[in-house]
């Protein structure tokens, strides 16, 4: 497993803790907004482990859509009946559309990129990413 894979697999952990952290320790509104958006960072994350090549700007906007097109699939009936047949599809899938989501998804995939951008230019001293 190359070092970025494992970073990656390690921030994809982390991010599911900090997702149970904020369900355990706060309600309503923070907790489902905040939750939107580590659901985005932990899709990034994901791509990295697997495509550990791929540069910060494409794997959050690829899970900026992925995202998007899960939310979007929330204005049929697929996901609440995926939902009600295997519950687990409800974690991933939701049930209902909600539009707010949308922003919030955006922010996590902006502080998804921004995080990794950090981190490649802290590990090439600070030399400039080029975009993508």
């Amino acid at each position: 497993m190359t070092r970025r894979r494992l970073l990656a697999a390690l921030a994809a952990c982390c991010t599911v803790a900090a997702g149970l952290g904020v369900r355990a320790l706060s309600a309503g509104p923070v907790a489902k907004y905040a939750g939107d958006a580590l659901y985005t960072v932990l899709l990034f994350t994901l791509l990295l482990a697997v495509l550990p090549r791929l540069r910060p700007a494409p794997a959050a906007a690829a899970a900026l859509a992925a995202s998007w097109a899960v939310e979007f699939a929330q204005l049929t009936d697929v996901p609440a009946e995926l939902a009600a047949r295997f519950w687990p599809a409800r974690l991933v899938l939701g049930t209902s559309f909600n539009p707010p989501d949308l922003l919030w998804y955006a922010v996590g995939a902006g502080l998804a990129w921004a995080c990794a951008a950090r981190l490649i230019r802290r590990r090439d001293g600070e030399r400039p990413v080029p975009p993508g």
